[in-house]
């Protein structure tokens, strides 16, 4: 049955757009770094390609675990901005913990301080985003946070290439400038978001986590989590696309243009999918953003020319404009309002600890089988929580009959 669309009266509210820009910020800050750092520690601090996967797989599945407990703590004393602000707070204070690392343990530590950041605020601000927006306008406000977030996730890669050859590969020079988009972001939430009051229609939650509270989340949210979980297994750190393209032959200098592509796509992407989320069938949605994610993996695993690895970025970014806007929608969808933050957060558990799984594996496999196996082992996992989709929907049809 089609959505009922009301999002002619409805707005995207002013908060929203602040969110966005300080998530851009933020993304600039963060991905000046990120766009060098796989290169940085197999060229500069002799890591292997297993060790890059460990310690992506580490960072990213903190990230997501965190949100756990700063989505239930804020729906716990009731409060987004205070967790939010701790969060981006920490990630521009561990800026310059990456230019002094001298191995890679300190970027083991640097990558755990930042994204513990990014876990602490990830569920209260997509809480507080879900609060402060009109139902009907959901799925589109997502997709423009996740756009302007992406902004910066092209704009800072496109800074790192810029200053590598100003500097002549000065990698430490250029973590530097990262800690001043960093403290902008956390000015900006600071001065221009103002929470609004919630009502609640609960007691609070036992703390952390209650099991009269998680009675209270349906099985439709669940279902979400089972499935962005599968999907995140599927994908896992963006860090090889950086060392496949270094494998083709790009230059140091000129890797983060990988991230710029794939960040372009995704960016032009988001805002668009965000509006027709609100107007079909997420699931439907959902089976669509699978499909460039398959077609990715085959084109990167096929050849390691730059013209393929570029095609393979492409679809990656389609895939991921599709999907993670969407996927937050959903869940915004199917929690309570007294829950959202918790929602979000074991919604990140799931996920990060397939993040982790899926990270160190495609490190293990490229050491040991090559580049081309972590990417085909990549598309089988796609193709699998694709043909789950399909039973699911099979199912859902029989049961309505």
């Amino acid at each position: 049955m089609p959505k009922i669309n009301n999002a002619k009266s409805a707005r995207i509210p002013r908060t929203v757009w602040v969110l966005g820009f300080v998530s851009m910020l933020m993304d600039v800050s963060s991905e000046i770094i990120h766009s060098l750092l796989p290169v940085f520690m197999t060229v500069a601090l002799g890591a292997s390609a297993t060790t890059v996967g460990i310690i992506e797989g580490i960072a990213e599945a903190t990230a997501l675990i965190v949100k756990v407990f700063s989505g239930v703590m804020s729906d716990y004393v009731g409060k987004r901005k205070s967790l939010t602000l701790i969060g981006y707070g920490m990630g521009a204070l561990s800026k310059p913990l990456f230019a002094l690392a001298s191995g890679t343990g300190w970027v083991l530590s640097a990558r755990f301080i930042d994204r513990i950041g990014k876990g602490m605020r990830g569920a209260p601000r997509d809480a507080l985003i879900a609060d402060v927006t009109d139902p009907a306008v959901r799925g589109a406000a997502f997709g423009l946070r996740q756009s302007l977030d992406t902004v910066g996730a092209f704009v800072g890669p496109l800074l790192a290439v810029g200053l590598m050859l100003l500097w002549a590969d000065d990698f430490r020079a250029v973590f530097w400038v990262a800690v001043i988009p960093g403290l902008l972001a956390v000015a900006l939430l600071a001065l221009g978001v103002r929470e609004p009051e919630r009502k609640r229609s609960l007691e609070k939650p036992a703390f952390p986590i209650s099991r009269r509270a998680l009675g209270l989340l349906p099985r439709t949210y669940w279902w979400v989590v089972g499935a962005g979980a599968l999907l995140t297994l599927a994908r896992f750190s963006e860090a090889f696309l950086v060392l496949r393209a270094q494998q083709g032959g790009l230059s140091i200098a000129l890797v983060p243009l990988v991230m710029v592509l794939m960040n372009i796509v995704y960016a032009l992407g988001a805002y668009p999918f965000g509006i027709l989320a609100d107007k079909i069938r997420h699931k439907t949605l959902l089976m669509l953003g699978i499909a460039p994610l398959i077609v990715a993996d085959l084109l990167l695993a096929y050849d390691r020319s730059l013209g393929w690895i570029a095609a393979g970025v492409i679809f990656w970014g389609v895939h991921m404009a599709a999907t993670q806007g969407l996927l937050a929608a959903m869940v915004a969808d199917t929690a309570p309002a007294e829950l959202r933050g918790t929602a979000f957060g074991l919604f990140n558990l799931a996920s990060g600890m397939a993040m982790l799984v899926a990270s160190v594996v495609a490190g293990l496999l490229w050491d040991r089988f090559g580049a081309a196996t972590t990417f085909q082992a990549g598309a089988a996992f796609a193709a699998a929580a694709l043909v789950l989709l399909l039973f699911r929907g099979a199912a859902d049809q029989t049961a309505a009959h």
